[in-house]
């Protein structure tokens, strides 16, 4: 909370150039963890501002060499300020800030030790967790799930915070960048907090797309095949601006 706060200083680009008297075990913050810092809470205010998030009842992080810098516990996001860096080395230690940090680490450093991710971002989206509670798998009601892998899995239950979770969320990530948790919600990743949040909405607009077609009295939705798919994957590939 606000009186946990310590105050940090901005730094230049490099560790010569970190600043501010770190509490022991910490250190001070450098040049690209306050850009990174920025970058992560606006897009956390734009979980909340989308309607993807209520209150505090989601996380965002970002990974900077092998320093994951993530939204503390509990602090709605309008109350965060560059003073309030909150950052974990891989093995979950804490070297920046004294708030403490999202109770749902275990996920976002799962991820990080076995991608390539550069920022996860994880959501209770309301179309997301009502799918969640529905169904094993997303079915492939659109091809942009070929942008997140593939049909979107369903990670099993487990309470919120622990290492099954963790697990349980990897093993529905595998070859993908999006998995849907349990009566809980949703997680994706990308390389950057760009990518991971439009992983996010992608599937929150799938996932209330697939509700809405599938409640339609007397009415079926229609499917994508798996061969749909795959050439949906290879046009995805390519999609966008050259250079």
């Amino acid at each position: 909370m606000a009186e946990q706060r310590r105050d940090q200083q901005d730094a230049g680009d490099g560790r010569e150039g970190a600043r501010g008297v770190p509490e022991p075990g910490r250190r001070g913050v450098f040049g690209a963890e306050v850009r990174a810092w920025e970058a992560l809470v606006e897009t956390a205010r734009r979980t909340v501002r989308d309607g993807l998030v209520v209150g505090t009842s989601g996380n965002v992080s970002a990974r900077v060499g092998d320093t994951v810098l993530v939204t503390p516990s509990g602090v709605p996001y309008d109350r965060l300020t560059p003073r309030d860096v909150t950052g974990v080395d891989l093995d979950g230690r804490q070297v920046l800030g004294s708030l403490v940090p999202t109770s749902e680490l275990p996920m976002h450093l799962a991820i990080y030790r076995t991608t390539a991710a550069g920022a996860v971002v994880h959501t209770h989206a309301v179309h997301a967790t009502a799918v969640s509670t529905l169904v094993t798998e997303l079915p492939a009601i659109h091809y942009m799930a070929a942008a997140l892998g593939g049909p979107v899995r369903v990670a099993p239950y487990a309470t919120y915070g622990t290492p099954e979770l963790a697990e349980n969320m990897l093993r529905a990530l595998a070859d993908r960048s999006a998995c849907l948790l349990q009566n809980h919600g949703a997680i994706t990743y990308g390389a950057t907090l760009d990518q991971a949040y439009d992983h996010m909405s992608q599937l929150e607009w799938m996932c209330q797309v697939w509700l809405k077609a599938s409640s339609t009295p007397h009415l079926t939705p229609t499917l994508l095949s798996e061969a749909r798919m795959r050439e949906a994957g290879e046009r995805l590939r390519g999609y966008g601006q050259r250079g």
